[in-house]
């Protein structure tokens, strides 16, 4: 049983967010509720929260907002929408959501996103700037700079660069990094991950030989500097 974890549900129509207002707090977490995105963002301004569960198409502010001001301040961020395509999906993960489910959705599957989500630390346990080399990353602010100037990334290209600097010196399987960049129970392949490990080393540029190839494996982070 859950202890000690707060969500918030993000969910403007009434059925469903009683819904998953119910089964969760039945899974022994502390609920709470917003049915509109300015409402929600006004509980999220005044008080602490561990995961949000978020519609996208909500009245006023969209979930896709929600989550780019969000993002990195929570154990996780689930979207739950009707928005079903690969371009939906690409867009909400990239706005800064953990994982997504689309309605209408299993219970079950709901929970154990969820579960997965709350098993990750929490940000405060591991929000200090990063430095390696040159190389420096900063997970409250999503900032990176090599040699000082400003690294632009995608908040995938991000979540896998944090991942293996959180690792450094040790190698994380494709596996791994595809539930750190993705979320836990999207299904995607490896070669998902090969091409942010591109895209960002061609951002990197000079820093990019911190990230080492680790054939079959996967990847890791260089442990000096």
């Amino acid at each position: 049983m859950a202890s000690n974890e707060k969500v918030l549900v993000v969910e403007d129509e009434s059925e469903i967010r009683e819904l998953i207002v119910s089964q969760l707090a039945r899974e022994g977490y502390e609920i709470d509720e917003a049915s509109s995105g300015e409402a929600a963002l006004s509980k999220l301004k005044n008080n602490s929260y561990d995961l949000l569960v978020l519609d996208w198409m909500l009245p006023g502010v969209s979930g896709l907002e929600i989550a780019r001001k969000s993002r990195g301040q929570y154990r996780g961020i689930l979207m739950v929408t009707a928005r079903s395509e690969p371009a939906d999906i690409v867009a909400g993960l990239e706005s800064g959501a953990d994982d997504y489910v689309t309605k209408p959705f299993d219970l079950n599957v709901l929970k154990a996103r969820v579960r997965a989500l709350l098993r990750r630390p929490r940000p405060s346990q591991s929000a200090e700037p990063i430095t390696i080399g040159e190389l420096r990353i900063d997970p409250a602010s999503y900032e990176v700079r090599c040699q000082g100037q400003a690294v632009s990334l995608t908040v995938s290209e991000f979540k896998l660069l944090l991942a293996l600097a959180r690792s450094r010196g040790s190698v994380l399987t494709r596996e791994k990094l595809i539930q750190e960049v993705q979320g836990e129970g999207v299904s995607v392949i490896d070669r998902t991950v090969d091409t942010h490990v591109f895209g960002l080393r061609k951002k990197l540029g000079a820093c990019s030989e911190t990230i080492e190839t680790i054939r079959g494996v996967g990847y890791r982070m260089s442990a000096g500097g």
